[in-house]
């Protein structure tokens, strides 16, 4: 009874997060190492989840010096950093957090990102949205498609479920695609315009003869060049707001 009573007592243990990890933290533990109290035994995976951060944004957690997995139990005076996704980087076999990055690249995204959804679409990425999807259903779809879950909320992120997933931090729709551009270094991935913004499903190229009933005459006359999205019949063209959105893609580039 005596050492298990010894075994549950309060240890002091060491983190410092780095980069992004740290808009998980209160302001006085950001960007510096700081003691963090736990009752021992526990885990890394436990004490990320007493410290608000989800597993799913941590590539890479070093123990003392040496990569750990979730499951390796913390002890007194032990030293944790812990590094956000390396989704642009190949850390090798120090990873150790998650088996492999996403290589293709695909996403589904909360209620609060419709407008990053469509932006992430027109640069030709397959991007699952709706304003209803409750968690769960985000997080059985994220795990069955081998989808990234991009969302701005931090609780749905907690879920030991969530294997890839990503708070945006940015609340301005251009800035929120900026962020996950970067992020996940998305550059060499673009292909723009080949997707519905409205529904997902990718465009197919159509004449004029062939989307003749489905646009005025006036756009007829002045365009040669149209994209059909089969799934909810939109016409696509390259008009004054394909332009717009062309500059703003260069501008990220």
């Amino acid at each position: 009874m005596e050492q298990a009573a010894h075994n549950n007592l309060s240890k002091n243990i060491t983190f410092r997060c780095y980069a992004e990890l740290n808009d998980f933290l209160p302001h006085e533990k950001r960007q510096k190492q700081f003691v963090h109290p736990l009752k021992t035994p526990v885990t890394l995976g436990e004490a990320l989840e007493s410290l608000r951060i989800p597993w799913s944004e941590v590539d890479l957690a070093l123990v003392n010096g040496e990569p750990e997995a979730l499951d390796a139990r913390l002890r007194e005076n032990d030293f944790v950093s812990i590094y956000p996704t390396f989704e642009i980087l190949d850390i090798g076999q120090l990873k150790s957090i998650h088996s492999q990055a996403l290589r293709v690249t695909r996403f589904v995204l909360d209620a609060h990102l419709g407008k990053l959804a469509k932006y992430l679409r027109m640069l030709g990425f397959d991007s699952l949205y709706r304003n209803d999807f409750g968690d769960e259903e985000i997080i059985e779809l994220a795990l069955r498609e081998q989808r990234i879950i991009l969302t701005r909320d931090k609780l749905l992120l907690r879920s030991r479920r969530v294997t890839h997933g990503y708070y945006v931090r940015a609340t301005e729709k251009h800035a929120q695609l900026r962020e996950v551009v970067q992020k996940f270094d998305l550059y060499s991935q673009f292909k723009s315009f080949s997707r519905c913004m409205t529904c997902n499903a990718e465009l197919v190229p159509k004449s004029q003869k062939d989307i003749a009933d489905l646009v005025e005459q006036d756009t007829l006359q002045l365009f040669h060049e149209f994209f059909f999205c089969p799934a909810c019949k939109k016409v696509y063209w390259k008009g004054s707001h394909f332009k717009r959105m062309e500059s703003f893609i260069r501008s990220l580039t």
